[in-house]
């Protein structure tokens, strides 16, 4: 088995364990074996993505993560729509029961920017519109 390093480079030459190297690791450190697939599956998603970091989603694409997004949100009987995207900020209002709850911040921060930035790391933030 090989030496854990310190940090695994933001690169995807990187040296990936496989699981049973992981599920060793896990028996002697569980917090770096943790950590190392964590960081992994991080690599592998900015391999499928094509690095993401300087590709700016379309409008298009925006909407097609959003309808996935207003599922998540239509369990509480809330929705959300797409206002505009500039300057890597994309704006939206929350709608329905969303609309002036308690927890409407902690959504749009939790769940509404989380995938939108999980898909496109490009975006510097997400902020309600009114």
């Amino acid at each position: 088995m090989r030496t854990p390093p310190s940090f695994l480079p933001d690169k995807l030459d990187a040296p990936f364990y496989t699981d049973e190297e992981l599920d060793a690791l896990e028996a002697v450190d569980p917090v770096a074996a943790t950590r190392i697939a964590r960081e992994q599956i991080q690599l592998r998603r900015r391999s499928v993505h094509g690095g993401g970091h300087d590709r700016e989603p379309t409008i298009d694409e925006l909407n097609a993560l959003l309808a996935d997004i207003r599922r998540i949100l239509a369990r509480d009987g809330g929705d959300v729509e797409l206002l505009s995207y500039e300057a890597r900020i994309v704006t939206v209002k929350l709608k329905g029961n969303c609309a002036g709850c308690p927890r409407a911040p902690l959504d749009l921060k939790h769940v509404v920017e989380a995938k939108l930035r999980e898909q496109f790391p490009a975006i510097a933030g997400v902020r309600s519109g009114f």
